[in-house]
């Protein structure tokens, strides 16, 4: 985000976003789109299932959309801000880069993301370096973000993980792309961890072990239960007061570091020092602590053409499956059930620390973004 986009794009949107969550207007589009590309996964974590369910049941990714159904929805759906890829593991398809040049043709994203479990190192650099290709093509100025996930270091990260000689190969996919980062400017490299009860006494080596290897951007994500991941009930999420203290100590290297960051790290960090005080109040008062605009800022495309307004709710609250309705998104989008969805989040029957909603959720909430601004200004 630069100030540009902001003056021009974002600060229309947010203001749209607050009128139509007074139910004055009718929702703009979303400036952040959530694809699950596929349901495909070969890791077995401990705080998500989708790769048990799919390694039993591999038939599942016979209902991934296809590029032409991909392409009907993009074009319907128009242009977006921030696109995020997920899955399953993305780089399980072998037809994402040309899902990214849908992405740029019909969506022109500002800011491209997907993680990877780093399973496959010599494919992730492969096809990353194709995608960075393709973005060249339509925009060089746009980044691509791949977040390999590391949830602990060495035999802990493959058990928490649930896949033998992972952290291996997290070790090599990290080198391929460091190297990748050196010949592609608008490519960043960031490792991400979900804090978890499984490895919350192991943050601090984590950390280390990032610092150690020289990557510029490293963020934690709380464990959530979530539909998306079939772990709803599971004692999987640390309590507000240890996430807290935990993260006093991660949250004050940051702020040390912030000055010597390039531009789009220090604003990402900036974001996250936010991120992390938000959820901290999340997980100890469980309320939304501010509004939250699911399914109007943001939207969550499932690999099975069901539109969600986020991960959190998915399969209980969907907005509607697009297939049904001739890839439409604008039809599913202001659908009267879509709108049932929006009032179920606007009465805040639910409250969660979803990252990619809650970086909205601060965008829309001008003191929240106030104590952004000064990070980014003062470091």
């Amino acid at each position: 985000m630069n100030a540009k986009d902001y003056v021009q794009y974002l600060f229309p949107k947010t203001l749209a976003y607050k009128l139509a969550m007074k139910g004055l207007v009718k929702p703009a589009n979303p400036i952040t789109l959530t694809f699950s590309v596929t349901a495909a996964c070969q890791s077995r974590c401990k705080t998500c299932h989708i790769g048990d369910l799919w390694l039993e049941n591999p038939e599942m990714s016979n209902a991934d959309l296809s590029l032409e159904e991909i392409e009907k929805i993009f074009k319907s759906l128009g242009p977006v801000y921030f696109l995020n890829i997920s899955g399953g593991e993305p780089f399980l398809r072998k037809d994402l880069p040309q899902i990214i040049e849908l992405a740029c043709k019909y969506l022109t994203p500002k800011i491209i993301h997907t993680p990877t479990n780093a399973i496959l190192p010599k494919r992730i650099e492969k096809m990353t370096i194709e995608i960075l290709q393709i973005i060249k093509a339509y925009d060089p100025n746009v980044p691509f973000t791949v977040k390999p996930s590391i949830d602990g270091v060495g035999d802990k990260h493959d058990e928490v993980r649930g896949y033998k000689g992972n952290f291996k190969r997290l070790e090599e996919t990290i080198v391929r792309l460091k190297a990748v980062q050196q010949i592609y400017p608008n490519f960043h490299l960031e490792l991400g961890t979900v804090i978890s009860n499984f490895n919350i006494d192991h943050l601090e080596e984590i950390e280390d072990y990032v610092h150690s290897l020289g990557v510029e951007s490293y963020r934690n994500e709380v464990a959530e239960q979530r539909e998306e991941f079939y772990n709803v009930g599971e004692p999987i999420t640390p309590t507000g007061e240890k996430y807290e203290n935990l993260m006093k100590s991660f949250k004050q290297k940051v702020k040390d570091n912030l000055k010597s960051k390039r531009r789009l790290a220090r604003i990402t960090e900036s974001f996250r020092l936010v991120y992390y005080d938000l959820v901290s109040a999340i997980l100890k008062e469980k309320r939304q602590v501010i509004p939250c605009y699911g399914g109007i800022s943001n939207v969550h495309l499932n690999y099975n053409g069901e539109l969600w307004p986020c991960c959190v709710l998915g399969y209980d609250k969907p907005m509607g499956n697009i297939r049904n309705l001739d890839y439409d998104f604008q039809r599913i989008f202001h659908s009267e059930q879509a709108n049932e969805v929006r009032q179920y989040i606007k009465d805040e029957k639910c409250h969660c620390p979803l990252a990619n909603q809650s970086y909205s959720n601060i965008l829309c909430d001008f003191p929240s973004l106030f104590k952004v601004i000064k990070g980014i200004l003062l470091g």
